[in-house]
């Protein structure tokens, strides 16, 4: 009877065990567990996430999802504000016992992601104030072929590499991919450090960048360093950055080393620095300058600089007398709204003790006469406007009382701004 009775239990026990793997089995199924995940995740950040693809997780070590086909958007919203052909979230025991208010990540890995920048915006606009606080990531993040839409400009085949993101911890990551609008494209990879993941700390890029655009090429090395605040946009005040570059047009390479100090603002689309202060340095036709003013992009290019140059470089067509003979720097003022490439005309404002000039340019076509000039070279660079001054001497005539009209057959529909 006891032997009968054993057997009954042992019997009973492993229908019971049976019936809880076929539980469990069909409670964990990873579609099952992707979809609670997901709806949890969402209902968290007032968003709608969505996974179409094959799904798969592990318990071994921590909780281990992986997501494909992924769509994240608001509630109600016809743009997506990401979506990513696969996402890989891997939590501590930790997070999963407090429910997800205790924000520790082990690790994220996005493949081909693409994230809209003004669905994101507006998703930040409705979040409740005090909730900005950053999960942690302590075997980091890893971001590959992603892309960014911000509307007239995108980053392509963007990468990201995290290894660590901890409070009041130092952050060091390297970013790369291509910037790019209509008329221009940026090329970079970049070293980025962070004195911590927090509004106000310090920032360093430090990477080669290579800036090109239809008919000039600009390999650089860039430096750049600022405290870094996300409040009211995105601000570095100050930016110290500085180039080690070259311009390359045709056969034309012209080096050269430039320095700026200004305050970086972007918001509503728009990047500013705002007054800007900037210094060129160069050898041979590179004139040496320093500069003062603004230079916006959004929709459009804007520069507004004053300025001077030391001294007419010595590789330049020689001036004729007397102004050959002045040692007054020479003061400038350029003013240009156009397309990103440059490529529009830009006003010039020039002095020299009382010679003046008033009148248009092209900023590719005044590179290409400094990259050509020479000291035999003919002086009257491809400009349009009027010239003023007191006195020339031309062959040995000595002329008073000048006003030149140059016209470099500019087309009659070219507006400065």
């Amino acid at each position: 009877m006891i032997r009968k009775r054993i057997a009954l239990l042992l019997i009973a026990g492993a229908v019971l065990l049976l019936l809880l793997a076929i539980a469990l089995r069909f409670v964990l199924q990873p579609d099952r567990v992707a979809g609670f995940t997901l709806s949890a995740i969402g209902n968290a950040l007032g968003l709608e996430i969505n996974a179409a693809g094959t799904n798969e997780y592990q318990l071994l070590g921590g909780p281990q999802l992986v997501v494909r086909n992924v769509t994240v958007r608001e509630p109600g919203a016809t743009t997506p504000l990401l979506r990513a052909q696969r996402v890989l979230v891997s939590v501590p025991w930790s997070t999963v016992r407090s429910r997800g208010e205790k924000l520790d990540i082990t690790r994220l890995e996005l493949d081909a992601p693409i994230l809209d920048v003004q669905a994101l915006q507006h998703w930040l606009s409705t979040r409740p104030s005090g909730e900005t606080s950053l999960p942690t990531f302590s075997n980091g993040v890893q971001v590959d072929n992603g892309r960014v839409e911000g509307g007239d400009w995108r980053i392509e085949a963007f990468s990201l590499a995290l290894p660590r993101l901890q409070p009041d911890r130092r952050i060091d990551a390297r970013a790369g991919g291509r910037f790019g609008t209509e008329t221009l494209s940026l090329q970079f990879n970049l070293a980025v450090a962070m004195t911590r993941p927090a509004s106000g700390a310090g920032v360093a890029v430090v990477g080669p960048i290579t800036a090109q655009a239809k008919n000039w090429r600009l390999p650089a090395r860039l430096r750049a360093s600022g405290p870094l605040y996300f409040d009211d946009g995105v601000r570095i005040v100050p930016l110290r950055a500085s180039l080690v570059a070259r311009y390359e047009s045709g056969d034309t390479r012209l080096p050269f080393a430039f320095a700026l100090n200004s305050p970086l603002r972007y918001r509503d689309d728009v990047a500013a620095l705002a007054p800007a202060g900037l210094a060129l340095r160069g050898e041979g036709v590179v004139p040496n300058l320093d500069a003062s003013g603004v230079a916006a992009y959004g929709k459009r290019m804007l520069l507004r600089f004053d300025g001077r140059l030391a001294a007419w470089p010595r590789a330049w067509p020689a001036l004729p007398a007397p102004l050959n003979a002045s040692q007054s720097p020479l003061g400038f003022s350029t003013r240009y709204l156009g397309a990103a490439d440059l490529s529009d005309p830009a006003e010039l404002h020039l002095q020299r003790d009382a010679t003046r000039f008033d009148g248009r340019f092209r900023i590719p076509e005044i590179t290409q006469w400094v990259a050509a000039a020479t000291g035999t070279a003919a002086p009257l660079p491809p400009l349009s406007g009027h010239l003023t001054t007191p006195e020339l001497v031309i062959s040995g005539a000595r002329l008073e009382g000048i006003e030149i009209e140059l016209d470099d057959a500019e087309p009659k529909d070219a507006k400065a701004p």
